[in-house]
């Protein structure tokens, strides 16, 4: 009974603390929250592309050394 006891203790401790250190935090507003995710995703397909193109030179490298 005591463990049962000490364990919603615990977890009421943990979700209070959780939900103060929320209350802190500096939320960006909804244009910057915007603009950020639409620069992340300029910069993850540029990233891709990049990679695919190391990929394919890579490939075209090899088959060229393998004479394939």
């Amino acid at each position: 009974m005591a463990e049962k006891v000490k364990k919603q203790n615990s977890i009421q401790r943990y979700l209070n603390e959780t939900s103060g250190e929320l209350r802190k935090v500096s939320w960006p507003s909804w244009s910057e929250a915007r603009q950020l995710t639409i620069l992340v995703i300029i910069v993850m397909v540029g990233m891709g592309l990049l990679l695919g193109l190391v990929d394919l030179l890579g490939t075209k490298l090899m088959d060229l050394a393998l004479g394939i």
